[in-house]
């Protein structure tokens, strides 16, 4: 029978629904007066009106690529948290650079959750090969293992051979790092002949655990998960053993948006991952990760009820230069509302001869050569670009987030 972190885990979604929108007007409230940077962002904003996700999607979006420069305007974390630096439990600085806080209590960056579900329980050892030096993923795990239970092996990176030794003279349970890494360190213990066997667990993220990876890995004994997160937003989603998608962790509520804009796209669209945190510390609100994925319809396998996602697609910043004009996906997306025809557009950047081409790739029902000639014109005033508009069926352009294409060599 499959244990579960606890019962919110299990909720009726409607409940859980009803719960993250309940708590959506305080946290707004609280980011607003307790957040200087927030209090500019959210400027005007009534937080006791927000009680809904069509309410929410009418904030502005607050995207990790603004990051560097509002710290640099107002250091260290741009008026962005709520918690004083000096009362933060660790202060990290991540390439960028971005400053990232972690603040105080049990599992502050909420990854127990994931390892749990990886099956890490009380009194395990965890071996942990995330970077304890200046990013915070060594401190995510610890802080989590140690919230199960669980005594933690400070491996952090490189030195493989010492990993092995240190795995196999503690008798560690269970790995915590990069799967390419995990990968390394278990064909380097079969080099060495040094048997693991009590390693069978792990719980990875930081890189793409593809299906061969995780054959692999499993060949050696050690049933891997996976689960996602970022440095500022701590643990957004994670494998069960269904592995079937990742399940949306329960203090985050997680919006899919279209690249570029405010916008949320229908169920099973690929968009932009946005996350608003119930994070007293750190109150996020609307923050854009510029990270791909997309819901998955129902429910997990594994009886997890809450929404899921289909983990990592790739990043959602498409913005690209063409003749010399940087064109940005909001660009795009402003093109296609001038035009109720259009239901979709990708912008196509190739290069012949040494020279761009741009095609805007349209979705429309029933187009023809007038809309052709609008949406040629809403590209020059838009972009100050000149492209070429190709009319298109409905669900032609790939799925994959996409509203930028740049297919140019760059060899």
């Amino acid at each position: 029978m499959t244990e579960y972190y606890d019962e919110l885990e299990t909720r009726d979604p409607g409940a859980r629904e009803a719960a993250l929108m309940a708590a959506l007007p305080d946290a707004v409230a609280h980011a607003r007066t307790a957040a200087p940077g927030f209090a500019k962002i959210l400027a005007g904003i009534e937080p006791g009106d927000v009680t809904s996700r069509a309410a929410l999607a009418g904030l502005p979006v607050t995207r990790k690529s603004d990051l560097i420069e509002l710290q640099q305007a107002e250091p260290p974390f741009g008026g962005l948290t709520a918690t004083e630096p000096r009362d933060m439990a660790r202060l990290f600085m991540s390439p960028g650079p971005i400053a990232d806080p972690e603040g105080g209590g049990k599992d502050w960056w909420r990854f127990a959750r994931a390892l749990f579900a990886a099956g890490f329980r009380k009194r395990d050892i965890v071996h942990n090969c995330f970077a304890y030096h200046f990013t915070p993923a060594g401190s995510m795990f610890e802080t989590a293992a140690h919230a199960l239970g669980c005594a933690v092996v400070a491996g952090g990176t490189g030195q493989t051979e010492m990993q092995v030794q240190a795995i196999a003279h503690f008798g560690a349970d269970g790995f915590a790092g990069t799967p390419d890494f995990l990968k390394i360190v278990l064909d380097k213990a079969k080099e060495m002949g040094t048997p693991l066997p009590t390693l069978t667990k792990a719980c990875v993220s930081g890189g793409a655990l593809f299906p061969s990876l995780r054959d692999e890995i499993r060949a050696h004994g050690v049933n891997v998960l996976q689960c996602y997160g970022s440095a500022d937003l701590g643990m957004v989603a994670y494998e069960s053993d269904a592995v079937d998608g990742m399940i949306l962790d329960e203090g985050l509520i997680v919006e899919i948006l279209r690249p570029g804009t405010g916008d949320p796209v229908p169920e099973g669209e690929v968009g932009e991952v946005v996350v608003t945190t119930l994070n007293r510390d750190y109150p996020l609100v609307r923050f854009a990760t510029g990270d791909l994925s997309a819901l998955l319809p129902g429910v997990s396998p594994c009886g997890r009820t809450a929404p899921r996602i289909k983990g990592w697609m790739g990043r959602a910043d498409q913005t690209t230069k063409v003749r010399g004009m940087f064109v940005h996906p909001a660009q795009i997306d402003r093109v296609v509302k001038r035009h109720p025809e259009v239901l979709r557009a990708r912008l196509v950047v190739a290069s012949k001869g040494g020279k761009d081409s741009a095609v805007v790739v349209c979705e429309s029902v029933a187009g023809d050569d007038s809309l052709v000639e609008q949406v040629e014109q809403s590209i020059q005033v838009e972009c100050k670009l000149r492209a070429t508009v190709q009319i298109v069926a409905p669900n032609t352009i790939p799925n994959d987030g996409k509203v930028i294409e740049d297919i140019r060599s760059y060899a």
